[in-house]
């Protein structure tokens, strides 16, 4: 696996909507694979192909927690606490309904580093995709698997989490983000 490098805003790549994806064949696989591994080593918890440069419909979630510590003959050397890792593949995903109730997260985004606000989303959605296998797949999910769906969704139309903040919030999470590329550059 490789780890790709990440779009980040204010790349006007990151506003390009994504394509629908024609079958999941290897190519993809190796795809979302990578991308599970560019998300872990960022670390996030969710990352849509067009923040790798992919104007794909493709997305991986991972809503990694702590596992309990690893007691004698355990794979972690120190004892401490495990990684638990549950990884989704999400190709061409719909919301096909949402609740009227909404819920309020504080999100960040791995293409906007650092900066986070506060995001109205359903509280419940019910989606479909096809998975790692092509797989047709429909659920519903509540809470942060929710949010974090929609918010990678929104990444396949070129939708940023600021977007949803009023105008003087997003003004200045742009303002922030023009002046952190300009330091980049004359770094």
């Amino acid at each position: 696996m490789t780890i790709l490098p990440i779009i980040e805003a204010p790349d006007p790549r990151l506003r390009v909507v994504s394509e629908p994806v024609a079958a999941v064949d290897d190519a993809l696989r190796a795809l979302m694979d990578d991308m599970l591994a560019t998300m872990y080593d960022a670390p996030g918890i969710g990352l849509a192909a067009i923040q790798v440069g992919v104007a794909k419909r493709v997305l991986v979630i991972d809503l990694q927690r702590r596992g309990e510590p690893v007691e004698d003959g355990g794979s972690v050397e120190d004892g401490g606490p495990v990684e638990v890792r549950e990884p989704r593949y999400f190709v061409n995903p719909e919301i096909v309904w949402e609740s009227d109730e909404d819920g309020v997260y504080n999100e960040g985004c791995l293409s906007v580093p650092e900066l986070y606000g506060d995001v109205m989303r359903p509280q419940r959605i019910r989606a479909k995709w096809l998975d790692y296998n092509g797989k047709a797949c429909e659920e519903e999910l509540d809470g942060l698997m929710a949010t974090c769906l929609q918010h990678e969704m929104d990444h396949l139309e070129g939708i940023l989490f600021f977007d949803h903040l009023s105008k003087l919030k997003r003004d200045m999470i742009v303002k922030k983000l023009t002046k952190a590329k300009r330091g980049k550059i004359a770094a």
